[in-house]
């Protein structure tokens, strides 16, 4: 078995303690990652679909009726009076005026940076996850070990 990180003790030569702690640690963080993923993958998806939105908003003609999401469940009919300028949500209650091709491209770049780190976080969760099946191993093999030694 390798060790967990280079320049460490080898799993092989921690006590059943240890790689006790070791596990429950790398099963804590490989869960955090697995929540941050759901995350990104949650907040790519309300981006695509305010992306699709914003196309659909610019093809639509001027004085059209529509329905205007407030939340969830509760809708508002307005009429559209400018679909060359939207308010973009850049976070915590912050709004910003922007031509439609530059809410489209903010939308974008949002999805783009959220994939890239999504990206980078399977990678990490994996090597974690590697981790902790190899500490599980070793665990095992030794409480196997003690109980045949006893």
């Amino acid at each position: 078995m390798a060790s967990s990180k280079g320049g460490a003790i080898p799993l092989e030569r921690m006590s059943v303690e240890q790689l006790k702690a070791l596990k429950e640690q790398s099963d804590l963080e490989v869960n955090l990652l697995q929540d941050s993923l759901s995350n990104i993958r949650t907040a790519t998806t309300r981006l695509e679909i305010a992306s699709a939105a914003l196309h659909d908003l610019s093809l639509r003609p001027h004085g059209n009726k529509m329905l205007v999401p407030l939340t969830a469940s509760l809708y508002v009919p307005a009429t559209l009076h400018d679909a060359h300028h939207v308010l973009v949500d850049v976070g915590t209650g912050y709004f910003i005026e922007k031509t439609m091709p530059e809410g489209k491209d903010y939308c974008e770049r949002k999805i783009n940076l959220l994939k890239s780190n999504f990206d980078q976080l399977v990678e990490v969760a994996s090597k974690k996850k590697t981790v902790a099946d190899e500490t599980g191993v070793v665990l095992q093999a030794k409480l196997k070990q003690l109980a045949s030694s006893s």
